[in-house]
């Protein structure tokens, strides 16, 4: 593989988590596992006063790495039954413009490439090859404005890319043409034992309607007095979450963690004997299932398009969407059938393994790369 320089642009935060800011930072770390070179532009928004009044939500503190080139902060806007981060300061626009200048990346990586500002900034001004990864699934109403707008970038992507076949069906519908479907990668820790686990359950997830955070706590009370179990809520505001059981009165056994880096993210899994999803709808990819799978932790999720491309019947136990009572049946059948539990966390660990490696998810992305940057090669060899 000769040397190569990649630029991946997110049009989100840094500092807020969410599924498509961990792809990038994992993609990127993987990437670089394979003698790439890799720097992200994204934004960031530092702590302080201005940043808590725009952002209620808790983010992460400090400073980006060094890999990462900040190009703006960002404002909450409503999407997709989501509250994404996005950066739509006018300043950012010049500053890609001057990044691509100065780093003279031979591809560039968009996630989300319609979604402004910085990867529409990017398609109006590169004029090297580009990928890009589309991961959004449902309505997508927004693209009513954006596809007549700057729709007609969408022609500058060399190579598109869907984390799943909802994703794929999604941007199909808006902007049709040849979708590869490369699911997202996973982190995969060296050692995962299911067995020797806390009597535990967690939760992840931004504290969002659609994630269904509102169902478990509702559920919680029963499945506490069926199982003896405590449950972890992770990554959801710790301010908002406890609004939420106050309101719901439910405290018994539950800590709010709030957002965690990769690291303890992990070792939560690793120590955890279940992990919860009981989101509502609007899920492109079970991101967050396949997670716990790698650290062979079992899952509880809900029956919507997007986990089911994820889940197996050897490593999930589906339940109908927005069913507490069908939520409290599988956690409880789950826990009280240990053997049971083990072997769907040791082949859910396998299933991760096989299908969501990072290792193998870079080679196929930098074979992607090498194809785009050789056909956008070719026409100017011919000329010469």
């Amino acid at each position: 593989m000769a040397r190569m320089k990649v630029g991946i642009i997110v049009p989100y935060s840094w500092s807020f988590w969410g599924a498509v800011v961990e792809h990038a930072e994992l993609q990127s770390e993987a990437l670089r596992a394979q003698g790439v070179e890799v720097k992200t532009l994204m934004g960031n928004d530092p702590p302080g006063q201005f940043t808590r009044v725009l952002h209620p939500r808790h983010g992460r503190h400090g400073s980006p790495p060094p890999d990462v080139i900040p190009i703006g902060r960002s404002v909450i806007v409503p999407a997709n039954g989501s509250l994404p981060n996005i950066i739509l300061s006018p300043r950012s626009m010049f500053r890609v413009r001057q990044t691509l200048e100065r780093e003279r990346f031979d591809i560039l990586h968009l996630h989300e490439p319609m979604t402004p500002i910085p990867c529409i900034a990017a398609l109006a001004w590169y004029r090297g090859p580009m990928v890009g990864t589309f991961h959004a699934s449902g309505d997508l109403g927004w693209m009513k404005i954006a596809k007549p707008v700057w729709g007609f970038l969408a022609d500058r992507i060399d190579r598109r890319i869907a984390v799943s076949e909802m994703a794929r069906q999604t941007a199909q519908s808006w902007l049709p043409g040849e979708y590869e479907i490369v699911p997202n990668g996973v982190l995969i820790p060296d050692r995962a034992d299911p067995a020797e686990r806390e009597h535990r359950i967690v939760f992840a997830g931004r504290h969002e309607q659609r994630k269904g955070l509102q169902v478990l706590l509702e559920a919680w009370p029963e499945i506490r007095r069926r199982t003896g179990a405590s449950l972890r809520i992770i990554g959801a505001d710790p301010l908002r979450v406890r609004l939420l059981m106050t309101r719901l009165r439910v405290h018994d056994g539950i800590e709010v963690l709030g957002f965690l880096d990769q690291e303890r993210f992990t070792e939560e899994l690793l120590a955890a004997k279940v992990l919860v999803a009981p989101s509502l709808g609007g899920e492109s990819f079970g991101m967050v299932l396949t997670r716990a799978l790698a650290c062979a932790t079992p899952v509880v999720a809900s029956d919507i398009p997007g986990y089911r491309d994820v889940m197996t019947p050897e490593t999930c136990v589906p339940f109908p969407a927005g069913d507490g009572a069908a939520l409290v049946a599988a956690v409880e059948g789950l826990l009280a059938d240990e053997p049971r539990r083990r072997a769907m966390g040791a082949a859910g660990r396998l299933l991760a393994q096989e299908r969501y490696s990072w290792d193998a998810i870079a080679r196929r992305l930098i074979a992607t790369y090498e194809s785009a940057i050789a056909e956008t090669r070719a026409p100017a060899a011919a000329a010469s």
